[in-house]
């Protein structure tokens, strides 16, 4: 097993990408946190999953939208499942709206909040213990907007952005510590988030004409290379991002 005798959280755990990772996870060994803002039926098929696999689970809720709310939940994880190995921030929320001006502070600002400043601040608590304790591995699941541009969508873009480059830094100050941290970029993957686009034919097959393998991606894939970057498979590897898109940052130019 590529995990066997970590501790591993995961946030967002309740569905789509987050509950494939801590599922895989856990059938690799690893005792799972999970993490969900409202979806506690989701959280809860989670853990039952990682402890059908044999594995312990624990089960935290916190809104990340307050920052305040970020260190409450670390300690109060902490005290539930008393270790951290691995940090996978898949929590994040998107927001849209017609031309980027129009959006409103609030939802800016919301947006920054739950996909930068929670995932950094989980990072810089979680680093920390890992450096004290000889090392650890973290991934943040960021998006191919990291890298690519969607009109409408200033906030999620500039988020994804920031958390790339939160990466890259923190890669280069913790290497020497044995810490290791990764980005996984998804494209067109079929979660609840996208179930609503990936529903109606003509934005399907749309989304599809610009994916060279002319498919969503399922969250099993994302979870594979997840793990990957979690367990000693991928032990000089650090600050960097792996699209798991089918191809479509290089279809649409991104560098």
């Amino acid at each position: 097993m590529k995990l066997s005798g970590k501790t591993a959280w995961v946030t967002g755990a309740d569905s789509g990408i987050g509950q494939a990772i801590a599922v895989t996870f856990a059938r690799e060994g690893a005792d799972v946190l999970i993490h969900y803002r409202s979806d506690r039926g989701g959280a809860e098929q989670t853990a039952a999953q990682v402890r059908t696999a044999g594995r312990r689970a624990e089960v935290v809720q916190a809104d990340f939208s307050e920052p305040a709310n970020v260190s409450a939940f670390f300690e109060q994880a902490l005290q539930k499942i008393g270790a951290i190995d691995i940090l996978v921030n898949d929590a994040g929320m998107g927001a849209s709206q017609n031309r980027s001006l129009d959006t409103p502070l609030d939802e800016f600002l919301r947006v920054l909040h739950v996909d930068v400043v929670a995932p950094w601040l989980l990072c810089q608590a979680a680093a920390k213990r890992m450096v004290a304790q000889g090392g650890g591995a973290i991934v943040n699941i960021t998006s191919v907007h990291e890298e690519i541009s969607l009109p409408g969508s200033v906030a999620y873009d500039a988020a994804k952005a920031a958390l790339r480059s939160i990466t890259r830094t923190l890669a280069l100050e913790l290497a020497a510590d044995g810490v290791r941290i990764n980005n996984v970029a998804p494209g067109m993957i079929a979660t609840p988030m996208t179930e609503k686009r990936l529903r109606d034919p003509a934005s399907a097959a749309k989304a599809a004409s610009q994916i060279p393998m002319r498919r969503p991606g399922d969250p099993q894939e994302v979870a594979n290379v997840a793990l990957f970057l979690a367990s000693g498979d991928a032990s000089y590897v650090t600050g960097a991002s792996y699209f798991v898109d089918g191809g479509l940052v290089r279809n649409i130019g991104g560098t």
